[in-house]
């Protein structure tokens, strides 16, 4: 250790002393110096991440823990790795930002989706009250993407939340500062969080960006963590699924599944699936969400798909409810999407206009549900 770097250690140590107790300001010794010396980088872990449900027994950016592996089906376990929902929260008085990271995947991008959403980052800073948005970063390559995020900071120790890839795994992520500049863990979460659990949708599927899913924009706007627990594809509410986020201590609970399921398999799972929560938490709220009015379904002969499964959920709902359990919310499908058939890219997966119209929608209701609490 130089001179110069131990200085540098003893007066970041001292700022964090005095100026907030709950700043946890990380040792620029263990942070890997830029050959061009405009950055110091520090791996994300040092960090932490925001948006695991799981503490123990689960790999660095995946969204299930090892257990689940052979549990669940494969195709869920897979999707368990990709990075949908996760973050990181963090400090720093730096005038300038980068990332730099690496993914699990050669793919980028979807058809229907860009490579922003695929395998990008999206950087947010709190401003006040609320968190906007500052900057994405766009991926070019599987390994080693570097991008600088900000160029000029309004100066000052600002707030930030990185969101990580909706629809690729992330291998490594490392956050760069200017070497003399502070880098802190973000401001401890006091609250517990939403578990969003369902299909694509839920996932992210097709965002342009990774903080346009929707359970993002409904954690920022409530200023409450957010667990993405959907599966694209595979949201189908198994008893296996159930017993593992009943494992889980959220706030409330939104199950928003019916897309990847019949009606005969919404007759058969819904009440069991609310049953395992409500044992495990007899009194965390649940909210069942209806399947959304399909795009096009307006120009289809015969019954839209969805209005079948909707009349299902909503007798599953009625029946619980009638058997006396507590705490189930219920929202239909109306203003999930709006009106005028723009809100998605296939008439299924959202574009950032149906993700801010999900948001919408749930929003109030989940606003109304916490106040209960």
């Amino acid at each position: 250790m130089t001179i110069s770097r131990l200085l540098l250690a003893t007066i970041l140590c001292a700022v964090c002393r005095l100026h907030a107790e709950d700043i946890e300001v990380l040792d620029p010794n263990f942070a890997s110096p830029d050959p061009e010396g405009d950055f110091i980088w520090y791996d994300a872990l040092q960090i932490g991440l925001r948006g695991q449900g799981w503490d123990k027994d689960i790999g660095p950016y995946h969204r299930y823990p090892a257990k689940a592996e052979g549990v669940v089906r494969d195709a869920v376990w897979s999707l368990s790795r990709h990075s949908a929902g996760l973050a990181v929260r963090f400090q720093s008085d730096s005038p300038y930002l980068a990332a730099r990271w690496s993914l699990t995947k050669e793919s980028l991008a979807m058809p229907h989706m860009p490579a922003t959403g695929v395998s990008g980052l999206d950087l947010y800073a709190r401003d006040g009250a609320r968190w906007r948005w500052v900057a994405g970063a766009r991926p070019s390559q599987q390994n080693d993407n570097n991008v600088r995020l900000v160029s000029s900071t309004p100066g000052g120790m600002q707030e930030y939340l990185l969101y990580l890839p909706l629809y690729n795994g992330t291998a490594k992520l490392e956050i760069g500062v200017r070497p003399e500049a502070t880098l802190a863990k973000g401001t401890p979460e006091t609250k517990r969080p939403i578990v969003f659990y369902g299909t694509s949708i839920t996932q992210g599927g097709c965002a342009s960006r990774p903080g346009m899913a929707y359970p993002a924009i409904v954690g920022r706007r409530l200023d409450r963590p957010s667990i993405n627990l959907g599966f694209s594809g595979n949201g189908e509410m198994e008893p296996e699924v159930a017993e593992l986020i009943a494992e889980l201590d959220p706030t409330v609970y939104v199950l928003d599944g019916l897309p990847n399921m019949n009606p005969e398999e919404i007759r058969a799972r819904v009440a069991p699936f609310v049953r395992t929560l409500r044992a495990a938490h007899p009194d965390t709220p649940i909210l069942l969400v209806e399947n959304i009015v399909y795009q096009g379904s307006w120009f289809n002969a015969g019954e839209p798909r969805h209005v079948a499964k909707n009349v299902v959920l909503k007798e599953e709902y009625d029946a619980l409810v009638a058997a006396g359990v507590t705490g189930l919310y219920y929202l239909a499908c109306d203003d999930l999407l709006g009106h005028d058939d723009l809100a998605t890219v296939d008439g299924v997966h959202p574009t950032d206009v149906g993700f801010l119209r999900q948001a919408d929608a749930l929003e109030p209701v989940l606003r109304a549900i916490l106040e209960e609490k």
